[in-house]
């Protein structure tokens, strides 16, 4: 009998140790590592798992969100500070964690603790039924089957039913100052722009727009898989049935031939626009179809695909640093229309600047052209440069990853430049990597399926990738390691591409190309864990217990964002609690007060570190309340043994039954400080 070949591993502990320091332990527990030849995509990838990890939110009874902008902005949905407009990244980026847990949390949040909202346009049943192709577990989908059809049917009141599409303004569309918006308020044919945002595009411009039909399309689909796998095959043929019937009217109705692309039309009349009438212009939000398949497979979906032209064109939407989101040759391109009022920065538009929002999008529908669709127009070459153009926004300066919330295409830099902007979760990567360059290609059926898009040498531009390697995958329960080592010589197996599953080579190709390998039906004992944690401390805004006191505070944070469930390490955005200066190198303490007897035996404090104001404290207690007094816990055990910055702290210790915890800090030497972003306590029996 043949041996089975070593399987090769990335060096897990030292990758972690590289990209996420002190933290790593959560990494090493909950994603997938890669290993790839080319240290930008690399670095992007661990820094986007880091980004992930830090929009995670514990909010209490509801579990978990995961949110758009660290800290608050007015128009987040309080108290939570989530927008759904987001919320689909969120759970294609979340699918790829190893234990799904916060992700179903997540779904659980959005469809039955009121996070899809409406705020936005969005396709969260679509993107919830792709976490269901990754994790092979549709039940966190199928107990949403009801509310998931109650959000389709709301839409209804942005559905011509004359016409079968759904119209929508672009702001609520996440798109302000677009074509429509700009033209339907006259600052379109007009040499000046107003300063008043009721006139100058900012809202109106009402439209039949690419984007939320396309929505409302992978939306319906979502349903009918959904119910097809609870058993309803009533509910599942009549969400087909709408789905096929916005496709034909996106076709017929959005496809503009004269400019060869998916346009918006306006729905609406005003004094300078006609309803029924074409935008002006071609904008990058016409490649939404292609993201959730709508186009059809065929000869006609074959002449469509001519629109993948314009991302090629520099003097179109291919600029030079990032893909516009509409061309150059707009009138109003590039024109800066509002500003923010408290600093006088450039604020968000969507006519001209190169947004992560909708270059994943284009990116994620490049590779289902590329994978499904008969076409010469664009190959996987570009999807490489177009993926590495896109990481190399993701560096502020060099060797600094911080994703902003938009970029000058011609220039590079960001436009925004906001404090709000920093590490924006408004977009995919590790999907994209994922699922597109490494080519992983989830599905509802017991197959792992595979196709690269990785250009052989010859046609690489550039710098060609020769190998990687997918470490540590969960898929459908079952642990995946994805090899490809174009000589061998890498990892010293087989040349081309291996698939590994369970510790058990499964597949391998002498060179890149599409592979499908049969699983032995999933693995929900190692798969799918509950959301066991359940943090006694949080406390994201909402008034009543429990409730935070210090004995001093600085004048940035508060006791309360100490125990607001948002946990990152990122100094550009301040986050939790800090004495007042005068009190540096002194003791301090901090407490949480239940107003009632709960039992606690773990504490998990996390402290900022950025070598410079903040250090680690050099001691940490804990005491609890007994009656009116504070008395030290007996027997608590400090994991690690010192207090560390940028990771878990960890206090363990027989149950108690008190109404508070304090804890007791000795501050670093003098001038540093220390800063507790967050304090949370548990009961794990």
């Amino acid at each position: 009998m043949q041996a089975e070949p070593s399987i090769p591993s990335v060096p897990k502990e030292q990758l972690a140790a590289k990209y996420f320091g002190a933290d790593a332990p959560w990494f090493l527990e909950n994603i997938p590592f890669l290993e790839i030849d080319d240290p930008e995509i690399q670095q992007i990838y661990y820094y986007r798992w880091k980004l992930y990890r830090s929009h995670i939110r514990e909010i209490g009874a509801q579990g978990t969100t995961v949110t758009e902008f660290l800290d608050n902005v007015p128009w987040a949905r309080q108290p939570y500070t989530d927008l759904n407009d987001s919320s689909s990244f969120h759970l294609l980026e979340g699918r790829w964690m190893r234990n799904p847990a916060i992700v179903d949390s997540l779904i659980d949040h959005l469809y039955s603790g009121g996070g899809n909202d409406r705020h936005f346009s969005e396709s969260i049943a679509a993107a919830t039924w792709s976490t269901t192709l990754v994790t092979g577990d549709p039940k966190p989908a199928i107990r949403h089957l009801d509310a998931m059809q109650y959000i389709f049917n709301e839409w209804d009141d942005h559905l011509d039913r004359r016409r079968s599409l759904y119209w929508i303004d672009p702001i609520s569309d996440a798109t302000e100052y677009t074509i429509a918006s700009i033209d339907a308020s006259g600052t379109g044919f007009t040499e000046h722009a107003s300063t008043d945002e009721r006139q100058n595009g900012f809202i109106n411009g009402f439209a039949f727009r690419p984007s939320i039909n396309s929505y409302q399309f992978a939306n319906a689909n979502a349903i009918a898989q959904v119910a097809t796998a609870a058993g309803r095959r009533d509910i599942a043929e009549d969400y087909l049935s709408r789905a096929e019937q916005i496709r034909s009217a996106v076709l017929s109705q959005l496809w503009n031939p004269d400019l060869e692309h998916f346009t918006d039309r306006y729905q609406r009349s005003t004094a300078f626009v006609k309803a029924g009438e074409f935008i002006r212009g071609r904008e990058l939000v016409g490649y939404v179809p292609w993201l959730y398949e709508l186009p059809p497979q065929d000869s006609s979906g074959t002449e469509m695909a001519k629109a993948w032209r314009h991302i090629l064109a520099s003097s179109e939407l291919g600029g030079q640093y990032g893909l516009r989101t509409v061309e150059p040759g707009y009138a109003k391109y590039m024109v800066q229309y509002r500003y923010d009022r408290q600093t006088g920065n450039p604020e968000c538009q969507w006519n001209g600047p190169s947004w992560p929002f909708q270059t994943s999008q284009v990116l994620g529908g490049l590779a289902n052209l590329l994978n499904d669709y008969p076409q010469s127009v664009i190959t996987s070459e570009d999807y490489l440069r177009l993926l590495r153009q896109y990481t190399h926004q993701h560096f502020l300066s060099p060797d600094h990853p911080d994703i902003q919330e938009d970029y000058n295409p011609d220039t590079g830099l960001p436009i925004v430049g906001l404090p709000r902007s920093h590490h924006y979760n408004h977009s995919t990567y590790i999907d994209l990597i994922l699922s597109g360059l490494v080519g992983i290609r989830p599905r509802a059926d017991d197959v792992l399926e595979l196709n690269p898009l990785i250009p052989s040498d010859e046609d690489s531009a550039g710098h060609p990738i020769r190998y990687f390697l997918v470490d540590n995958l969960m898929y459908h329960g079952h642990v995946v390691t994805i090899v490809y080592d174009q000589t061998g010589a890498h990892y010293r197996m087989a040349r081309g591409l291996s698939v590994i599953v369970d510790g058990k080579l499964a597949a391998n190709l002498p060179r890149l190309g599409r592979v499908q390998v049969s699983l032995s039906g999933f693995r929900s004992d190692i798969s799918h864990k509950a959301h066991t944690r359940a943090d006694l401390a949080v406390n994201p805004g909402i008034p009543g217990t429990p409730s935070a006191a210090a004995s001093s505070s600085s004048v940035i944070g508060s006791p309360a964002e100490a125990i607001d469930g948002r946990l990152w390490f990122f100094p550009e955005i301040p986050n939790g609690w800090s004495p007042a200066l005068d009190t540096a190198g002194k003791q301090s303490w901090y407490s949480v007060d239940w107003g009632k007897e709960r039992e606690v035996t773990t504490v998990d404090l996390y402290f900022l570190g950025d070598e410079l104001n903040y250090q680690a404290p050099t001691a940490v207690t804990l005491e609890y309340l007994a009656g009116n007094e504070w008395r030290p816990i007996p027997g608590q055990l400090h994991e690690p043994r010192h207090p560390i910055a940028n990771s878990l702290n960890r206090f363990t210790f027989s149950a108690i039954e008190t109404r508070g915890i304090r804890v007791v800090i000795d501050g670093p030497p003098r001038p540093a400080t220390f800063r507790l972003i967050e304090a949370e306590a548990f009961d794990f029996k």
